[in-house]
């Protein structure tokens, strides 16, 4: 029996065009219908729909350097060198207070625009980065998920895969994002973005289509697909490069400018995803100026982004959700540093937050192994933000039932 020429590795032609527009990086919405280019300027006009942000601290970021226990004395026996000694610290009550350079997110938090999580794991803690990193990712521990929490998320929301859904600035798609019927917009840098996959993509479709027969409605449709595909890249690039705001961003710009630009500019997505890169908050060596520089730099930036979100408009619709893989142990290293630990803190922010704390501060005494026994489950947090401020079923994303923090104030 003679092959179709659209059979390719015992995929028919349907098959083959769903893959390509994938590939290309095309959401698709069903090949019946038109695809979905957003009038950016009704959209920037109107707002409304919320947006979820999630910032990624890679590394392993040093909570109790972070959020400081100046309160407790267990803090500065661990850490003779290390500890940040009370006169020097950002105190919020009697027993708490932020890193000295961190002055963003104590404005934020005194505004009551910060939730400080604290405790924050889950059960048998891994001290890899890339297991950990992927727990957090998956959202599901130990379970061999292929899709992440926020894909998972986006899929609950827009089973159709509404194109642009989801944006990740990154240098490569992260898991976290990862969906089955959604495609991530990913860039790191918009004109790289621009002049690299464009390119690309005008090849792959190319070859996708090389053997199309006239007035093919799939083929057709892929071909819309594409032109809006690569009109949305234009929207990216114009957005960014044309975006001005007073708001400082802070000395070292991370992509929340970019997501800023995206938001300002009417783009339809629900879903950021930024990652501080490079396993920064890894501070196994000489941690102290380091770990406060990258601070600065995080806070400033977070809380310049909230700020301009206020600016044009869109404070009440934009939450922004911190987390780093996890913590570090309790005692500083020999190498005046410290090495990968359990429990850690997690930060939600923006005015639709109700400023505080949450969870209750593992002691510092009563230790696993060196490490703090966490005290929030983060999957509690994860459906916060799916249930309390997206809308969305918290069991169905995540798998299980998961209590939400009461952190959204509406």
């Amino acid at each position: 029996m003679a092959m179709s020429p659209y059979r390719l590795g015992g995929l028919g032609r349907r098959d083959v065009l769903r893959a390509g527009a994938y590939g290309l990086g095309l959401g698709v919405v069903g090949w019946g219908a038109a695809p979905l280019l957003v009038d950016t300027a009704a959209r920037a006009a109107t707002g409304g729909e919320r947006i979820l942000v999630v910032v990624e601290l890679s590394g392993a970021n040093d909570g109790l350097n972070t959020v400081i226990p100046y309160g407790d004395d267990a803090y500065y026996q661990a850490r003779p060198k290390l500890g940040i000694r009370p006169e020097k610290v950002r105190r919020i009550d009697e027993r708490f207070g932020f890193q000295p350079t961190m002055a963003g997110f104590e404005g934020l938090y005194k505004d009551g625009n910060l939730a400080i999580v604290h405790g924050i794991g889950y059960e048998q803690p891994s001290f890899s980065h890339f297991t950990s990193m992927a727990y957090w990712h998956t959202g599901a521990p130990n379970s061999g998920d292929v899709y992440g929490w926020l894909g998972r998320l986006a899929d609950a929301m827009d089973p159709r895969g509404t194109p642009n859904f989801v944006v990740n600035v990154e240098g490569h798609q992260s898991l976290a994002v990862r969906a089955r019927n959604h495609v991530p917009l990913v860039f790191d840098n918009p004109e790289k973005f621009a002049r690299g996959q464009l390119f690309e993509e005008r090849g792959a479709l190319r070859t996708l289509t090389a053997a199309r027969s006239a007035g093919s409605p799939a083929e057709a449709f892929l071909f819309d697909v594409s032109s809006s595909a690569q009109k949305a890249e234009v929207h990216v690039r114009e957005a960014c490069a044309n975006y001005r705001t007073p708001v400082d961003y802070g000395l070292y710009r991370f992509g929340l400018e970019r997501v800023a630009a995206l938001i300002a500019a009417g783009f339809p997505s629900r879903i950021y995803y930024v990652a501080y890169p490079n396993n920064a908050f890894d501070t196994h060596v000489t941690q102290a100026d380091t770990h406060a520089r990258i601070l600065t730099y995080t806070s400033d930036h977070i809380s310049a982004f909230v700020r301009d979100m206020a600016r044009i408009g869109r404070g009440d619709d934009v939450a922004v959700m911190v987390f780093s893989e996890f913590g570090r142990r309790v005692a500083e290293n020999a190498n005046l540093g410290t090495d990968h630990g359990t429990a850690s803190v997690a930060f939600v922010a923006g005015k639709p937050v109700k400023g505080g704390q949450y969870g209750a501060m593992p002691s510092l005494t009563d230790l696993d192994d060196g490490n703090m026994r966490y005290t929030t489950d983060f999957r509690r947090l994860y459906a916060s933000m799916i249930c309390s401020w997206m809308g969305a079923d918290g069991s169905a994303v995540l798998k299980g039932a998961f209590e939400p923090i009461d952190l959204i104030a509406a």
